[in-house]
């Protein structure tokens, strides 16, 4: 609660002299929320881009270099909160549509949004690493580790034999493997995570991505149940400071959203996938980014 509500306000107004006034926050925040986040869990809001949220209690030292922020209480009150973030994902695959969607008349509508599942499931059918390419998912510049607006996308190792699905898979793997590079750098300066939950467009919709995620963390991903985390955990927090609840903690238990299903790693798959992780920093310069 911020303030509660003035006799002059409440006069203009209408209202209960001493009504509780909340403070803001930002979306994602509240998202994280709303998704049941708790201490060393790790909430990505998976879209167009993403964005990654933290809590970890107080560590005593100096603040986690190369991420977006840290603010004591901005998730949840008592717990550092931590935010990171990929600044292009799900734009990353729009674009390898729309290259593949382009005519000289513009866009045929229909076979581009035909496009998109055709791809996910030829990409599906594709080996691991796709056939030695590596590709940097930067399209929109690095958020973390280390912000570069200036840093650029890469694909390597194309031939004449790839296909368009290769590629695609090339692109999902990159997405995966800036995932990975968020988590290895959080843990990499002494804020463990615990749990991986995963909300948004991309999370629910796309479960080829989340699996190659997993696989490359991994690590379980959990896929959260409700579609609007955000706009929960703003209801958690306003019953909260509405006194329906006696603290965030307690109105979380009673009213986040579950996490509907969890996405496991495939051992196997995982142990390919370090070779492509490994590329991946090399690409990307590992000195740089972690």
């Amino acid at each position: 609660m911020a303030a509660q509500l003035c006799d002059s306000w409440a006069e203009r107004l209408g209202l209960p002299v001493g009504i509780p006034i909340a403070s803001g926050a930002f979306d994602a925040h509240l998202g994280a929320v709303g998704a049941g986040a708790r201490a060393h869990d790790l909430l990505k809001v998976m879209g167009t881009s993403t964005c990654d949220m933290l809590c970890a209690p107080h560590q005593g030292k100096a603040a986690v270099p190369g991420i977006c922020g840290e603010v004591d209480g901005s998730i949840i009150p008592g717990l550092l909160g931590y935010e990171a973030g990929q600044s292009a994902f799900g734009d990353v695959y729009a674009w390898f549509r729309d290259l593949l969607a382009w005519t000289p008349g513009g866009f045929d509508e229909q076979r581009r949004e035909a496009l998109m599942p055709q791809l996910v499931a030829a990409a599906a059918d594709e080996p691991i690493g796709a056939n030695s390419l590596t590709a940097l998912d930067w399209f929109n510049g690095r958020r973390t580790p280390n912000a570069d607006s200036g840093a650029r996308a890469a694909i390597t190792g194309l031939n004449l034999g790839h296909s368009a699905p290769a590629v695609f898979r090339s692109l999902i793997e990159a997405t995966a493997c800036g995932a990975r590079a968020i988590v290895d750098h959080f843990v990499a300066h002494g804020v463990p995570v615990e749990r991986v939950l995963a909300t948004g467009g991309i999370a629910r919709k796309a479960p080829l991505v989340i699996q190659i995620m997993a696989d490359l963390l991994g690590r379980e991903v959990g896929v959260v149940e409700s579609d609007q985390t955000c706009a929960l955990g703003s209801a958690i927090a306003a019953a909260t400071v509405a006194g329906l609840h006696d603290n965030l903690d307690s109105a979380q238990t009673a009213m986040a959203s579950p996490v509907e299903y969890w996405v496991k790693p495939d051992p196997d798959s995982s142990a390919a996938y370090q070779g492509v992780y490994e590329r991946y920093c090399t690409l990307g310069q590992q000195g740089a980014i972690a």
